[in-house]
This record gives C-alpha cells, structure tokens and sequence, in this order.
C-alpha cells in the first residue's frame, strides 16, 4: 500500500488537479440535483372513493361501499381493506406489502372499479382512485385576494392555472375557493302554462339537449375519421334558441317562456387570506422533479402575468417548500464550512501549513 502512497505524493499536481475536478464537478452535481425536504418513499396505500349527492351513511354503505368491496377484496396482493361510509361519499382503503409493484396494482383496480361501475347508483360520480404519497402534497399555493368581482379574479385564478399546468416539473395546479360558472333558468309559470308545458317536459328537453352524443366513426377504406356531433351549450344564446314545443305555426323556443341569469354554483370548499376572501391555487410537483426550480419557475409565470392583472388583485405565496429547503441547505453547507475550518486550523497547527490544505481540500472532495 505504501508504493501507492509515495505514488501519489511524488505526483503531487496531477493529485491535486484530480482533487479539484473532482470538487468542482462534485460542484455542479450538488448544484443540480434535485432537491427535496422529504425523501419520496412510496406507501402501498390506494384509495377509491365515489360521492352521491344527498346520500344518508347507512344508504352509502349499501349503495356505494359493498359493490365496490365485492370487487376490490379479490385483487392480487391486497392485504388489508377498510371501508367508511359518509353523508355523501362512500370509501374504501386498500394496503399492500411494502414491496408491491405500484403500476400493476392500480391497473388491477382501476379494472375493478370499472367492473363495479354496473352496480353504483346512475346518479353516482365518477369513482376517484388515488395513491397516497407525500411528496404529491402541494409544493407552494398561490393566493389571490382583492377587493374585485368573483367572476374577474376566478377567470384570472383559471388562466394562471392553465399556464401552470404546462410549466415544466408541474404536476397538477388546483383550485380552492373558486365557484364555477352557472346558468340559472328562471321559467315563467303562466306562460309555461299558457303553452301546456310541464316543468318535468322542461328539465328533461334541456337535460337532453346538454350532452355528447357519440356518433362513431367512418371508415371510407382509406382512412377512420372520428364524428363529432356538437351536443353542448356554449354559452347563454345556446340555451335561450333551444326549441321547446312546437305551438300551431311557430316554434316555441325556452326565450319565450324563461329567463337566464348567470351565476355560480354553491361553494364547495372556501378560502381565505388575511381575512378577505380569496381564490387559492395548490401547485404540486412531479415525482422526482426539482422542487426549488419548479417554485422559481411557478413564481416567474405570476411575475410575467402582474403587468396584466387587474388593479386591485393581490397575488402572495403560501406553503413555499422552497424556503424550508433553502433553509435547511444553507444550515448544512455552514455546518460543512465550519468543519472544514476546524479542522484545518487544528492539522495547521499541528502538522503545518502544507498538511492544513491538503486536509482542508479533502473534505469537500469527500463529499462531492
């Protein structure tokens, strides 16, 4: 072992210029990895949960909870399942081993759900299928705030979530406190009556109109072409020329016997800032991304849009992940500072001066 020793020491500037590439490009790589304040350990928990409005607990149970168990208890490494049924909602918890295949086993419940999908209420959403992991938690929310309509600081709140949606390392950006849109048909009872028109014949003709058709597909031999058969409203006019009943030579149409007023739907969650109401949006990064540049690129799309807000509207960040993790790097580095410095002065005065450096120079090498 010694040949190697006086080997290295004989070379002493090709050891020293090895140590120094080896810092600096230890240097960039420290400067580039991602960083994250919790390490992405994957927990091999999935939830399924299915909400029916107005639904009692004791209904919940039986409508939503037990078709989805029959189908969920016979997939493959389950290990153990547990169910709640709420005002509204019904749930189920599915645990795995630890060392389960993430991929396959939310195919194998996707495919049970769908087959489940037969036996849920007709009224019932669309069931909601989710992994737990902490590090899908959001990594910074934005908050609007301001003294300005609803209307003007949720199209603002919609637009900043459309273009954080596509910054790079985003996940997912989600609203909070926001109320969609509504259109409200106010019917008038004597001319519904004067025309013999039911409000069930009513709710079912604009139901009816207000959905996609499928319309398949043409094969013309050379090429399959996907039909589109428009079936939506699109806005206020839509609805208002929808044809009603036909009376005698002429058309009813919903104009003539309504009115329309746009609103919003009742508030399903709330936010708040200092008080004043609020539009939140929860911007959550993608596994394996860099949290620190994915906030700075979050706040670098507000910066670019501030110039075009409107007067008023008050945009500050909470929940920044990037702040803790800044914090916690900058206590490790002075911790390493101070070591090297330690340690250094002490081989300096004991060894010398030459024997201080290269100590000093292999610490940091050490690491990186």
């Amino acid at each position: 072992m010694n040949w190697l020793v006086d080997w290295v020491v004989d070379r002493s500037r090709l050891t020293l210029s090895v140590i120094v590439a080896i810092i600096v490009m230890g240097t960039y790589a420290y400067m580039a990895i991602p960083k994250e304040a919790d390490p992405d350990i994957p927990i091999p928990v999935v939830s399924v949960t299915v909400f029916l409005r107005g639904v009692s607990p004791e209904d919940a149970e039986r409508l939503l909870v037990r078709p989805l168990e029959t189908q969920l208890k016979t997939v493959e490494g389950l290990k153990q399942m547990r169910s709640t049924a709420g005002l509204g909602y019904g749930g189920i918890t599915l645990e795995f081993d630890v060392n389960f295949d993430k991929e396959k086993a939310l195919s194998r419940i996707r495919d049970k759900v769908d087959l489940a999908k037969a036996d849920l209420p007709v009224d019932a959403e669309e069931p909601i299928i989710q992994e737990i992991n902490i590090a899908l938690n959001p990594s910074i929310t934005v908050v609007l705030s301001g003294d300005l309509p609803e209307r003007t600081m949720l199209n603002v709140a919609k637009r900043l979530k459309r273009q954080f949606e596509v910054t790079p390392g985003v996940l997912e950006a989600t609203l909070n406190g926001a109320r969609e849109d509504l259109l409200e048909i106010e019917i008038d009872p004597a001319r519904v009556e004067s025309y013999g028109i039911s409000a069930d014949d009513l709710f079912s003709i604009v139901r009816l109109n207000n959905q996609l058709v499928p319309a398949g597909a043409i094969d013309t031999g050379r090429g399959r072409f996907q039909v589109k058969v428009p079936g939506l409203f699109e806005t206020a006019d839509d609805v208002l020329r929808l044809p009603i009943k036909v009376s005698g030579d002429r058309v009813v149409t919903l104009k003539d016997i309504a009115t329309i007023r746009r609103t919003f739907q009742d508030a399903t969650s709330f936010s708040r800032y200092n008080g004043k109401r609020s539009i939140s949006i929860d911007v959550t990064k993608r596994i394996g991304a860099n949290i620190v540049g994915t906030i700075t690129a979050v706040k670098a799309v507000v910066e670019a849009a501030r110039p075009q807000l409107p007067a008023g509207l008050n945009i500050q960040y909470s929940g920044d992940q990037s702040y803790f993790i800044n914090a916690q790097l900058t206590q490790l580095t002075n911790a390493i500072l101070l070591a090297i410095v330690l340690v250094m002065t002490i081989v300096v005065a004991i060894l010398g001066l030459r024997s201080g450096l290269i100590t000093g120079f292999s610490i940091p090498a050490s690491f990186l």
